[in-house]
């Protein structure tokens, strides 16, 4: 009788472990298969389908330093009765805010004259601070200018509700955050770039290399900050790709998002906090939707690229 006792409660325990086993195998690893990133969160998304096709930390909060100019553009850009020509006047607020700051400038001049549409451009390419504070001054509502920017934040909040980033949260138009609470995550920013990129203004936006605005509005010629599409004698372009947005702060470190369309794939990507950014986007670009087959790329993914203050 002892003998089958034991024979049961060695059984039981089997089954026990087996069991335990495959609940262990079962769960969701938190880092998803993909390449090797040096980032603390990357997300990796299908731009078709939203599906999940890598994650690392990928709901973890944090900062997206200048990331945040996606919502910025995207509130802008779905204003109701939109007109991209409307003009807007450079005031010394914007400015005097660049400069306490110490954010990224778009150059803007004092009294100039651009539109909605040559801000859009200089708020993503050179990434402009100064660009973001006049388009949430110009797009709240209000009759203060803090009323204004105030009611600005309070419409990239609402976008983000809409869209279903559940983990962020915004105090800023610019990725500036004046109490530290500007948080998002590597997830909620790839379905705020997958919704932004289905507008052809934006898509338009992202990958434009440079910009002149030309006529009489005294604006500099923007370049774009992302090196992933930029053609350089030196081969960085990487085939395919679309932009989005890079963000650099020294909270959230250096971070971009990313798309790229190759092989009839599109792959959205983020990665957080990130000192090869570049390289690891790269890497996921050409794991994601296929090697390129002709490539202007002549460094390999693991050689260093130099890289840009955001």
């Amino acid at each position: 009788m002892i003998s089958n006792l034991l024979r049961r409660s060695r059984a039981a325990l089997a089954i026990t472990v087996a069991t335990g086993a495959l609940i262990a195998v079962g769960a969701p690893a938190e880092a998803a298969s993909g390449p090797a990133t040096s980032a603390a969160s990357s997300f990796v998304m299908d731009g078709v389908t939203g599906n999940t096709l890598s994650s690392k930390y990928g709901d973890t909060k944090r900062q997206g330093a200048s990331t945040t100019k996606i919502m910025t553009a995207y509130v802008v850009l779905t204003s109701s009765g939109l007109d991209l020509n409307k003009k807007v006047t450079v005031q010394q607020a914007y400015l005097d805010y660049v400069y306490v700051q110490g954010g990224s400038s778009a150059q803007l001049k004092l009294g100039a004259t651009p539109t909605v549409r040559q801000l859009l451009y200089a708020l993503m390419l050179p990434s402009g601070c100064d660009a973001a504070y006049a388009l949430a001054d110009t797009f709240g509502s209000g009759s203060t200018r803090s009323a204004r920017v105030k009611d600005f934040i309070a419409k990239m909040n609402a976008k983000a509700k809409t869209l279903g980033m559940a983990n962020t949260t915004y105090d800023t138009f610019d990725g500036i955050s004046p109490t530290g609470a500007n948080l998002t995550t590597a997830r909620d920013l790839a379905k705020l770039t997958r919704a932004a990129m289905k507008g052809t203004t934006f898509k338009s936006l992202v990958k434009t290399t440079s910009y002149s605005s030309g006529g009489t509005s005294h604006l500099a010629t923007w370049k774009n900050t992302n090196l992933l599409i930029l053609p350089r004698p030196d081969g960085y372009a990487v085939p395919g790709a679309i932009g989005v947005k890079t963000g650099t702060g020294s909270v959230a470190g250096k971070c971009i998002v990313y798309s790229a369309t190759r092989n009839g794939k599109t792959v959205i990507g983020v990665l957080l906090k990130d000192e090869e950014r570049y390289a690891d986007a790269m890497k996921i670009i050409d794991w994601a939707v296929g090697p390129a087959t002709t490539s202007t790329l002549k460094r390999s993914a693991t050689e260093p690229i130099p890289d840009v203050l955001d």
